[in-house]
């Protein structure tokens, strides 16, 4: 930004200040001014310590070319250190603020799993995913719950929903929605070839009531006993419940808990995400025709990531990342292929324009 537009923002700041002095204002309006007054305090204060730093760091060369003392060169050369690195946070924190992130990124998610072409070896290979991502999750501290699944008889499966708890995952977890595809023998082939299947994940971000409005009458409500491990208790009693969201079609199935009303309010969760993950997909293919180009657009026809076993190699071809590491990808070691995602979102924000 040029010199001209953090004077005018200044100016702005100054008129919020103004106009929030007036207790005439309603409720609505002083929160609106109050949040844009916010926002350009944190621009213009962030803009006033990298212009500091700025100034701080020529004064410091200046000094050390000026003297001629080796120790105190050496001190200059720390403060240099000390000052850029603080500059370059500084930098970032102001990215940050003019280019800010989906503010869904610190929500918890529900990560479904869907075995796609490939019969018995998709279904497999689904199972692998599932282990992958609930690994991955627990390696970085979040809570992982499987809310529902259907297995194959070779231990594989069809689909599954896992609920991840914790701060900022679907800002990590987001890029994974897509098409997995798989090259590899399955345990089912006799002569040794290997096949290509694929499985579909669709990450869909925990949202609260207030996000997404149902009304009672869009929904019918089957109990059913829920089936699999869990002892008697489960087998017993009508505990599991599947809600059928009428106007869309969707239906939504829980049966990992042991209390009927923990089912339906897990149920209603996962309803919710996915009303909402179908709002966003709607409005992005209206809003823009370049959707191939960016990252974690939620559609299950895009290829996202190709997992080679026999070359032990992985490409994700979001960011055009390839490793040599897939056994440890395998066991949830996603870092090297997230990290890169992460900041490709932030270099896409950065070339969006500048919302004030």
């Amino acid at each position: 930004m040029i010199e001209t537009q953090w004077i005018e923002l200044k100016q702005r700041y100054d008129d919020l200040s103004k106009q929030l002095t007036n207790a005439a204002l309603d409720h609505q309006t002083r929160q609106a001014l109050q949040k844009e007054h916010s926002n350009l305090n944190n621009l213009l204060n962030k803009h006033k310590d990298i212009v500091g730093y700025e100034n701080e760091i020529e004064e410091a060369k200046r000094q050390l070319l000026q003297t001629e003392d080796e120790e105190l060169k050496e001190l200059f050369k720390e403060e240099l250190d000390i000052l850029q690195e603080k500059l370059r946070k500084s930098q970032l924190d102001l990215e940050s603020f003019l280019y800010p992130a989906d503010p869904l990124d610190d929500s918890s998610v529900f990560l479904e799993i869907r075995a796609g072409t490939g019969g018995q070896e998709a279904a497999l290979f689904a199972a692998d995913l599932l282990k992958m991502y609930t690994n991955y999750g627990m390696s970085k501290g979040w809570h992982v719950s499987l809310v529902d699944s259907s297995t194959t008889d070779l231990g594989g499966l069809r689909e599954a929903i896992l609920h991840i708890q914790g701060k900022g995952v679907y800002g990590h977890l987001k890029y994974e929605s897509g098409v997995h595809r798989v090259q590899r023998v399955p345990k089912t082939e006799t002569q040794g070839r290997v096949h290509t299947s694929t499985a579909t994940v669709a990450i869909l971000p925990e949202v609260e009531e207030v996000d997404i409005s149902i009304a009672p009458n869009d929904l019918r409500i089957d109990t059913y006993r829920a089936g699999g491990a869990g002892g008697q208790h489960v087998n017993r009693t009508d505990s599991a419940v599947r809600i059928t969201h009428i106007p869309t079609g969707i239906v939504v199935a829980c049966q990992d808990e042991r209390s009927q009303h923990k089912n339906r309010s897990k149920a209603m969760k996962i309803l919710q995400s996915r009303l909402l993950a179908a709002q966003k997909e709607k409005q992005e293919a209206e809003m823009s025709q370049k959707r191939k180009e960016m990252v974690g657009t939620g559609m299950r026809a895009e290829k996202v990531r190709t997992y080679n076993f026999p070359q032990n190699r992985i490409t994700d071809h979001q960011v055009d990342v390839t490793l040599k590491k897939l056994d440890m990808v395998m066991e949830g070691d996603l870092d090297d292929i997230i990290q890169p995602l992460m900041i490709k979102d932030r270099e896409d924000r950065k070339k969006q324009k500048i919302q004030w």
